[in-house]
């Protein structure tokens, strides 16, 4: 049975502190060297990047390894994604303020957090219970309150609340859902990992516009698989 978690509005300034001094100076070596030195590009997805404190979105003895550019483990198996691949999937997608974004795959809520600095409404869905509760509380606790979380089976996406001008999918698909691809707006942007279930995959950005789907594929990526119900 699905179930969601309410969080009501997005106010930085209560997370402004969080982020503790110790770890201002990795943050703003993590935004310099990970990713403007790079090819991000976009000044809010670096602003966004720079403003949360990825350290809390990770176990206590992860904590000092937070802002190196890689995955870590959050427990139940999952990870939380490097920050370059996080800034990226953002980027691909050109959110605006008063964007409607659906995320797949909320694992820490940390790619939630960095979509809800930059838009209007973020709806996440996570298939693991427990990762979704705490995902709900730290982000309710960070001051987050424009994003839902629900706990179910992210390929039929979230139709009640569609359609959504962008969808990020953060987990490893063998297939591109076809109802995600229903639910994207007019001009919506989908990125997704898509390949075998172990493996390398393709990460992929498809854009609808007047009901066709023109796919662009942007880079070969590694992501844990996308989990299914009974499966």
């Amino acid at each position: 049975m699905n179930r969601w978690y309410p969080i009501f509005l997005c106010l930085g300034w209560l997370h402004a502190g969080v982020g503790q001094a110790e770890f201002e100076p990795l943050r703003e070596r993590m935004v310099r060297r990970q990713l403007r030195d790079r090819d991000i590009h976009n000044k809010e997805v670096l602003q966004a990047m720079g403003d949360v404190p990825r350290h809390l979105f990770v176990p206590e003895q992860y904590h000092s390894r937070a802002y190196e550019d890689r995955p870590l483990p959050i427990g139940e198996g999952q990870t939380i994604s490097q920050p370059y691949m996080v800034a990226y999937m953002t980027q691909v997608i050109r959110p605006e303020p008063g964007d409607k974004v659906l995320e797949i795959g909320t694992g820490s809520g940390y790619q939630a957090a960095i979509l809800a600095e930059l838009v209007q409404e973020v709806y996440s869905i996570e298939i693991v219970e427990s990762l979704g509760s705490q995902a709900s509380d730290r982000l309710k606790s960070l001051g987050y309150t424009n994003v839902r979380i629900r706990v179910g089976d992210g390929y039929h996406g979230w139709p009640e609340e569609a359609p959504f001008d962008a969808i990020v999918v953060t987990a490893g698909a063998e297939e591109i859902p076809l109802p995600l691809i229903d639910q994207l707006a007019d001009g919506g942007r989908l990125v997704i990992p898509v390949g075998p279930h172990s493996g390398v995959r393709e990460l992929l950005l498809l854009t609808k516009k007047e009901g066709k789907v023109r796919t662009e594929s942007l880079m070969s990526v590694r992501f844990v698989p996308f989990t299914r119900e009974g499966g």
